[in-house]
């Protein structure tokens, strides 16, 4: 019944931006926190991004100061802005919400992730 969509992904040369969104839809009450991971092959899951629904936030060591999350809690939708990207932020990224349904709370859900190609 809940859909989680990861779009925003492409190409982009180092030094570029690119901006990642991640809509959740379906019957829910509220969306408590939601994270950015990104996933590289032979490598762990690692997290990109937190941001709650008191619009706290967190960043993974790697992209502080280069990238912003934000959400939009009236659309149930979450923002990643990246820039000054670099190869290294090549990856998969998957958005990981944690949301009280309709009759169960705190579910983390997951969707398929968004491919972010950056080159030299």
């Amino acid at each position: 019944q809940v859909q989680v969509v990861a779009s925003g992904g492409g190409s982009e040369q180092a030094g570029g931006c690119l901006s990642l969104s991640c809509s959740v839809s379906g019957r829910l009450l509220m969306i408590h926190y939601m994270s950015w991971y990104r996933k590289v092959a032979r490598k762990s899951r690692d997290l990109v991004a937190f941001i709650s629904a008191a619009y706290n936030k967190r960043y993974g060591k790697p992209v502080k100061g280069r990238f912003t999350v934000t959400r939009d809690n009236g659309k149930n939708t979450m923002y990643l802005e990246m820039n000054n990207l670099r190869p290294e932020d090549t990856a998969v990224y998957y958005c990981n919400p944690k949301a009280s349904l309709e009759r169960m709370r705190f579910q983390e859900l997951w969707g398929r992730g968004t491919l972010v190609t950056v080159s030299s």
